[in-house]
């Protein structure tokens, strides 16, 4: 086989099979990523804020000659990944996604996770746009422009946030994986929209150092890929965890219990989205899942908790000096969020992480009688990007809604996944598969197990 046929839009494993067997080389998979990036068909210049072509090419050229050595850094190792552009890359400026930070210092260290990536033999081909310092989940950005879903590609809707340039760089195949930060849902929220599968693992898994922080209580760090496998590899290398390369049989539903939680999660949820999210649980009960409905009220009490909010807050704490000096150049509809946490009092704040605590305690024995817990990662189907421009009501309703069901995860320090679960022609949803903080390795054959019943029945892709 050519190295032309390898397509750089296949999971992980397909991708590392065929530079084991020779099939193809880090160099071309790198040149066929490059060549989308700059396609001016695409949407590259867009969806990355710095492209290293250079780089990329001479690390691919270093990695094939490795292997042709005899070596093998392991199975990432060659392969074209995505840096979100919050993570510092020693020599350049993190801008996350603002025109402020333009003329900062370029970072001397790379963030660990981005060190674990190139230790691991990834190349990394550029950094990716988002939502200005993270703080959305809708993807729009008024200094480097917003990347758009594949769905309905013409019509213009969003990846969705933060990550929305790691979400569109997989999806258009610049980028084998991107890696990218979840808060409040920013890898499962793009991964959704984009027709991908996103882990958000528990906040201390994997490493945050040099990654410029929303809320340091909430961050965490983690892959998007087109598979659990491709999640499961990235997230094995970006915790310092041996990659388990062995071909996974995937375990059957039959006999899983899945809790299917049922209130707050489908609050104003569209008839459109929830046909496709009824579809993928009547498929798991088909496929032999036991599927036990729930109500964890303790949810029901999240907008109270969050009056104030810890993004808001912690945000504010690292971005008062700035705001001092440059609070013009800010999206402004960012500059809002951050500044809802400026009257925050101490006192807020301790309430706030008791309310957390008490939160996650109730939750944990909760969600640990399940294999997993199941609720749409989103209630509707990918926004059209006009009207969310046009009106700040309407992105501040809309945002509040993409939101609110990942945050429930990030706010008792859960881990999850977003499956691809719609069927051939169906707007992307994402179905969110969740486990209690520090259940993450418990969560990964789950997730293969669910994703395996989902294909197998013609959905997710």
């Amino acid at each position: 086989m050519s190295t032309d046929a390898i397509d750089l839009q296949r999971p992980l494993s397909e991708l590392a099979a065929a530079l084991d067997a020779g099939r193809t080389t880090s160099r071309a998979l790198t040149e066929q990523a490059l060549a989308r990036i700059a396609d001016p068909a695409g949407q590259g210049s867009v969806v990355f804020t710095q492209v290293d072509a250079q780089a990329a090419r001479n690390a691919a050229d270093g990695l094939d000659a490795l292997r042709r050595a005899g070596a093998r850094l392991s199975p990432l190792m060659g392969i074209p990944v995505s840096v979100k552009d919050l993570f510092d890359v020693a020599g350049q400026v993190t801008r996350a996604g603002s025109a402020v930070l333009s003329d900062a210092a370029p970072a001397t260290h790379d963030a660990l996770a981005v060190a674990r990536l190139r230790q691991a033999g990834a190349v990394i081909v550029g950094r990716t746009n988002m939502t200005e310092f993270a703080f959305s989940g809708l993807g729009l950005n008024p200094h480097y422009g917003t990347p758009r879903s594949p769905w309905q590609r013409d019509a213009g809707h969003i990846a969705g946030g933060s990550s929305s340039g790691a979400a569109a760089s997989v999806a258009d195949g610049m980028a084998a994986v991107g890696l990218g930060t979840d808060t409040g849902g920013s890898i499962r929220i793009p991964s959704a929209f984009c027709g991908l599968t996103g882990f958000k693992p528990t906040a201390a898994r994997t490493p945050r150092e040099g990654a410029l922080p929303l809320s340091t209580s909430l961050d965490s760090v983690g892959p998007i890929g087109r598979s659990v496998d491709c999640c499961a590899w990235v997230d094995a290398i970006l915790s310092g965890n041996a990659v388990d390369e062995t071909p996974a049989v995937p375990r059957d539903v039959r006999g899983m219990r899945f809790g299917v939680l049922t209130n707050f999660v489908l609050d104003g949820a569209e008839p459109a989205a929830m046909a496709i999210y009824e579809r993928a649980l009547a498929t798991l009960a088909k496929a032999g899942a036991t599927l036990v409905e729930f109500t964890f009220t303790p949810f029901d009490s999240l907008p109270a908790i969050n009056r104030f909010g810890f993004s808001p807050i912690e945000a504010y704490a690292w971005h008062r000096k700035l705001l001092a000096e440059r609070a013009d150049g800010y999206d402004p509809r960012v500059l809002v969020r951050i500044r809802k946490g400026e009257p925050a009092s101490a006192a807020d704040y301790i309430d706030l992480l008791n309310a957390r605590a008490a939160l996650i305690a109730a939750a944990t024995s909760v969600w640990q009688r399940f294999d997993a817990v199941l609720c749409p990662t989103v209630p509707l189907t990918p926004p059209a990007i006009a009207p969310l421009e046009a009106s700040d009501d309407t992105f501040t309703a809309t945002n509040a809604l993409v939101l609110r069901n990942p945050t429930a995860i990030n706010m008792i320090d859960g881990c999850a996944f977003s499956l691809p679960c719609q069927g051939a022609g169906d707007a992307p949803i994402g179905l969110m598969a969740s486990a209690a903080a520090g259940d993450d390795v418990r969560l990964f054959p789950v997730g293969r197990a669910i994703e395996h019943a989902l294909r197998s029945a013609g959905l997710g892709g």
